[in-house]
């Protein structure tokens, strides 16, 4: 099975990998730290700010890849710190309409450039 990458104008990328590649029926997206676009410089801003930065830019790819929120299966939370989960978890819900995707959340020593959060999804073709 050949492997498509999708890139998105919206989404920053800060290492030599796809932000999202597309197996199939599934797409597979990078995890996304709360990197700004448009500066490409990590967002400052508490646990809730990051989050939403994070789904801005994978929604964006989302979106490059023909793709909904509806479609996400699957996401896995990265946190630097567990005491953010209730935080995230706030902005995340409001990301998501039942049934909600699966999801995994996993707390990490570091991520890319000091952030405090990164997410990953998979996503699949209707």
């Amino acid at each position: 099975m050949t492997r498509k990458a999708i890139t998105a104008e919206g989404a920053a990328v800060v290492g030599p990998y796809s932000q999202a590649v597309r197996a199939g029926k599934l797409v597979y997206l990078s995890g996304q730290t709360p990197v700004d676009p448009a500066t490409g410089t990590l967002l400052d801003g508490d646990v809730k700010a990051q989050t939403a930065q994070c789904f801005q830019n994978l929604f964006a790819v989302l979106k490059a890849g023909g793709l909904t929120p509806d479609q996400v299966v699957k996401v896995n939370v990265f946190l630097t710190d567990m005491n953010d989960f209730a935080a995230m978890n706030e902005v995340y819900a409001a990301h998501f309409g039942l049934p909600y995707p699966a999801r995994t959340t996993v707390g990490v020593a570091s991520l890319p450039l000091g952030a405090r959060i990164e997410i990953e999804l998979i996503a699949r073709r209707d």
